[in-house]
């Protein structure tokens, strides 16, 4: 996809991204880990630990790397059924982020679902500014847990993205 910032494409993750896939799961939970009082080995030690239990549990899911210009900037996971398109996860590097990627790629995500004809539903940290995103974009807050909304976007029958 072309457009005024530049080429945005997603491609399939392989195992020689491991590396960067911490790197952008780190700097999405840099902030949340601050007020804890840890040193910073304590801290990326937390943060490898759930990262890789993370990337076990999400066998079935469609995996990728968020590329901009030829350069990775996020990761897109992506789990879809009959029912539902599941949308695990959706992370930018610091620097790319309140760009209008994630926005573009959310409204891709909209047109499957329209011409599919299914919901997308995905889980955020409610102290998140990504709540304020999904909201703009049509997403419901359908339920809580813990410290998480679980949201949910339902195509119109008549939509046309």
């Amino acid at each position: 996809m072309e457009n005024k910032s530049g080429n945005l494409f997603l491609r399939e993750a392989t195992p020689e991204d491991e590396q960067f896939l911490f790197d952008v799961y780190a700097s999405t939970r840099q902030e949340e880990l601050e007020g804890l009082g840890w040193d910073g080995n304590q801290k990326r030690d937390f943060i490898k630990m759930q990262f890789l239990v993370r990337e076990r549990s999400y066998p079935r899911v469609d995996d990728r790397i968020i590329v901009l210009d030829e350069r990775p900037i996020g990761r897109m996971l992506v789990d879809r059924n009959d029912g539902e398109i599941l949308l695990r996860d959706i992370a930018l590097l610091t620097q790319y982020r309140n760009r209008g990627f994630g926005t573009i790629l959310i409204y891709d995500l909209m047109k499957e679902a329209t011409i599919s004809g299914r919901a997308i539903r995905l889980h955020v940290l409610a102290t998140s500014a990504a709540v304020r995103l999904y909201q703009r974009l049509g997403f419901s807050i359908t339920g809580e847990e813990a410290a998480y909304l679980e949201m949910k976007w339902i195509p119109a029958v008549s939509d046309t993205l």
